[in-house]
């Protein structure tokens, strides 16, 4: 797949953004494993080097599949062109309204002609195999609700405040409402791509001009695996719903941090090398794993599994020790791997890492 790199390095600044368009547009359709074909890439080219319109872009496409209509249901190159021209155009718009109508009407745009139901609300239930879930499904909003559901989150968002919050617990609630919307999964079929959309768009009203949209160029699939994992819990297993990895993803696209974004990480089944907990220990790949801790770290990390929530100060008045033997028990906990921090101080949380 060609990645434009060459418009980018040049100083033209409608060519380059033309380009992350693109980038975006053709990264996104890996959610759903499409791949555009040549014929998008070439057609891709000549709108970015101003030579056709976005709408010749989109008249070229339907032409070229009517004369070369695909083969069989299975081989979805023509959805992936022309979803792909339809992200590009969106997002080189200059208009946005935060509203359940723009939510549909993005969807509508994406999928007219691909999905009979494209920008309806779905009437029926729906589950999904997850390959993160190893084969489990998340639980989606009932088709008897999703429009009240819908509603409810856009106004609730609508009244939150974001004055006084740092960027960290921006993250988090962005992490969280978007989250929430996708669990809805209004749409048969096209969800996490119109979230994607949705969402680079509501992060422009919000004031991130310069998201890095290559994230979603990039790491779409991760992107889809982080909302399927900040909705799945199966207490049975020891398995709970977990936003960290919508946030490492969040905290790269706006803030420009470097978190590792790696897919295998987020499945459920997922152990961690000798290899692994050596580089973020930052201990030498012989050192035993398995390092005991004391009593007071072990009553601290029960304490934690069952009370994520508590800080320093709580946790030292239950056990009845002060609070700098909390924090190194704590300290300790982390270097080890087996405690982790999501989110800030202020609104995030700990989690207890099981070995």
């Amino acid at each position: 797949m060609d990645n434009f790199d060459e418009y980018l390095r040049q100083d033209e600044p409608d060519k380059a953004e033309k380009a992350k368009a693109w980038r975006t547009a053709i990264g996104l359709q890996q959610v759903d494993g499409l791949k555009p074909s040549d014929y998008l890439i070439e057609t891709a080219r000549e709108h970015i080097e101003g030579n056709i319109t976005i709408d010749e872009v989109k008249k070229h496409i339907d032409s070229y599949y009517q004369q070369h209509p695909t083969q069989s249901d299975e081989d979805r190159t023509d959805e992936a062109d022309k979803v792909s021209a339809r992200v590009t155009e969106i997002l080189n718009e200059q208009t946005f309204t935060f509203s359940p109508v723009e939510y549909l009407s993005i969807h509508r745009r994406l999928f007219t002609g691909i999905y009979k139901f494209a920008g309806k609300i779905r009437d029926y239930n729906i589950t999904k195999k997850e390959w993160v879930l190893n084969g489990e499904t998340v639980l989606y909003a009932s088709a008897d609700s999703l429009k009240e559901t819908l509603e409810y989150d856009f106004e609730q968002e609508r009244k939150f405040s974001y004055k006084g919050l740092s960027d960290q617990e921006i993250i988090e609630h962005i992490a969280r409402f978007i989250s929430y919307l996708w669990q809805i999964h209004v749409f048969g079929e096209g969800n996490t791509r119109t979230t994607a959309v949705f969402l680079i768009k509501y992060l422009r009203k919000l004031g991130f001009k310069e998201v890095n949209n290559d994230l979603f160029a990039e790491n779409s699939w991760y992107f889809r695996n982080a909302l399927v994992r900040a909705n799945y819990e199966n207490l049975s297993k020891g398995i709970h719903k977990t936003e960290k990895f919508l946030i490492r993803f969040l905290s790269n696209l706006l803030l420009k941090e470097n978190h590792p974004l790696k897919n295998r990480e987020m499945h459920i089944e997922f152990v961690e090398s000798p290899n692994d907990l050596a580089n973020k220990q930052n201990v030498p790949i012989n050192a035993p794993i398995n390092v005991p801790i004391n009593n007071t770290e072990k009553t601290v990390l029960e304490i934690i599994r069952n009370r994520p929530n508590l800080t320093y100060d709580e946790i030292a008045l239950m056990i009845k020790r002060d609070k700098k033997t909390v924090q190194r028990a704590i300290n300790r906990l982390k270097k080890l791997g087996l405690l982790e921090r999501i989110g800030s101080n202020k609104t995030g949380h700990w989690e207890v890492i099981e070995k």
